[in-house]
């Protein structure tokens, strides 16, 4: 249940594009943007609280991940978008680890608008999905991602919705 619970939350996280034959990346500016994420889960097994000491390993930013999703709590990230992330389609990337167990298919890309099928494959737990982002001109975006997990005799169901506005064309320290 551990591991499906992992996947699920590295999912919904996951917001990296894969750029399929005819990708057109999306038409936004180019800086420092900031993203909001709602998201809500059924199914999900019954946790443990996180160890105090495990939380004291994380960095706020992890910390405030793992708080928002296990209290269903919108999560809010600066990015610095570039012309190479959405040349690569790895904009609004929540989650900066790689997840090499999943695999995107882009159903349709336009500069306003990415539709995506998303499969996972675990051990123990397959992950399915749609995701799509749309554009509210160039300075603002939004999105809905619906992933379902199953494996163990067990099944949990995502959903999230997410907007984003650009904040400005200089990144600072922000990547």
């Amino acid at each position: 249940m551990r591991n499906m619970l992992l996947l699920a939350v590295i999912v919904c996280f996951s917001l990296t594009l894969f750029a399929a034959d005819k990708f057109t990346p999306l038409n936004i500016k180019e800086g420092l943007w900031e993203m909001t994420v709602t998201f809500s889960m059924t199914g999900m097994p019954a946790m443990p609280a996180i160890p105090p000491e495990a939380l004291a390993k994380m960095t706020p930013e992890q910390r405030a991940r793992i708080e928002g999703v296990m209290n269903n709590k919108p999560i809010v990230q600066k990015e610095c978008i570039t012309k190479e992330k959405l040349e690569k389609a790895s904009a609004f990337n929540v989650n900066r680890n790689d997840n090499s167990q999943c695999t995107r298919t882009i159903v349709n890309s336009t500069g306003s608008k990415i539709e995506m099928k998303i499969h996972c494959e675990g051990k123990q737990v397959s992950t399915d999905g749609t995701l799509v982002v749309e554009t509210v001109g160039t300075d603002a975006t939004k999105g809905t991602m619906h992933m379902v997990s199953s494996g163990s005799d067990h099944k949990m169901t995502n959903d999230m919705t997410f907007s984003s506005k650009y904040l400005g064309p200089t990144c600072g320290d922000v990547k």
